[in-house]
């Protein structure tokens, strides 16, 4: 349980964090503060990523409860970057981050199925 309670706190500390980066309300921000909020949010993105890597499962409903959790977090992800690779595409100016992005997830999904399947 306290786990949890420490993972929710840094997952929404990396969203709070996330939000500030858009500069939500328009409201100017000095390079220093950009850089100490970079800064932040990549050591609490450091935090998120090592609970998820720990993640431990006790029994099938667990497995299946946290497959089930990645495959909705791929199929969000992949759907809003494709949303964005469209919404640019008409204006005629994607960002190419947003199409490597998309191919390494697509290209990680690939092949960690090929992998499973054969080792696991």
């Amino acid at each position: 349980m306290k786990s949890n309670v420490k993972e929710t706190i840094v997952s929404a500390s990396l969203i709070g964090l996330a939000i500030l980066l858009l500069n939500p309300f328009n409201f100017w921000m000095p390079d220093m503060m950009i850089m100490c909020i970079l800064t932040i949010t990549l050591g609490a993105f450091g935090f998120f990523a090592s609970f998820v890597l720990r993640e431990d499962k006790s029994d099938e409903r667990e497995e299946k409860h946290s497959a089930l959790a990645g495959r909705n977090a791929f199929l969000v992800g992949a759907g809003f970057l494709t949303l964005g690779i469209v919404v640019q595409g008409f204006a005629h100016a994607v960002d190419p981050w947003l199409v490597v992005t998309f191919i390494a997830m697509v290209l990680t999904k690939i092949a960690t199925r090929m992998w499973g399947d054969k080792n696991l």
